[in-house]
């Protein structure tokens, strides 16, 4: 018999999948006008109005229709994909970059590369660049990182990956 925990580590990879792809998915859907595609897309553009600081500065990719998010926060989407990456390639969990194996240093690390996204958000609300996907991309990413290696631990614990009773 299956243990319901070797199904665990499942569930945040289709819900990241589900968050990379809705964004590039949705200008598509909307466009389509097939059966219940566009209900789809309003869905994900009704999520991305509530999580995106600025989603009206998303990429252009079926015109009219833009990415449900700006490039800020899809480079934080990619960069948490690549923490995942990180992990999936790891054999122990316990690499230099597994922050919390350090603690309360390793919190810290975390949250100051989360600070990333706020940090290029006020620099560019108070006038220091304005909006240029080339800017918030990598800002978005770095927060991304951070992000991914404070919950990775939480959502990939080190176990086997089936269990069999």
């Amino acid at each position: 018999m299956l243990h319901w925990r070797s199904l665990s580590p499942l569930w945040p990879d289709v819900i990241l999948g589900a968050l990379i792809l809705g964004p590039l998915f949705a200008p598509f859907l909307a466009a389509s006008h097939f059966l219940f595609l566009p209900q789809i897309a309003h869905i994900i553009y009704t999520m991305g109005h509530h999580v995106c600081p600025q989603p009206e500065m998303g990429l252009m990719l079926a015109p009219p229709w833009k990415m449900a998010v700006c490039m800020r926060c899809y480079g934080t989407l990619l960069g948490v994909l690549l923490t995942r990456w990180w992990i999936q390639r790891s054999t122990t969990g316990r690499e230099w970059y597994w922050l919390p194996q350090y603690g309360l240093g390793g919190f810290l690390v975390a949250v100051l590369l989360m600070l990333f996204y706020p940090l290029e958000w006020a620099l560019q609300h108070y006038g220091v660049w304005g909006y240029s996907n080339w800017i918030v991309f990598p800002f978005g990413a770095i927060a991304g990182l951070g992000l991914g290696l404070l919950i990775m631990p939480l959502l990939y614990p080190k176990q086997p990956l089936a269990t069999f009773r």
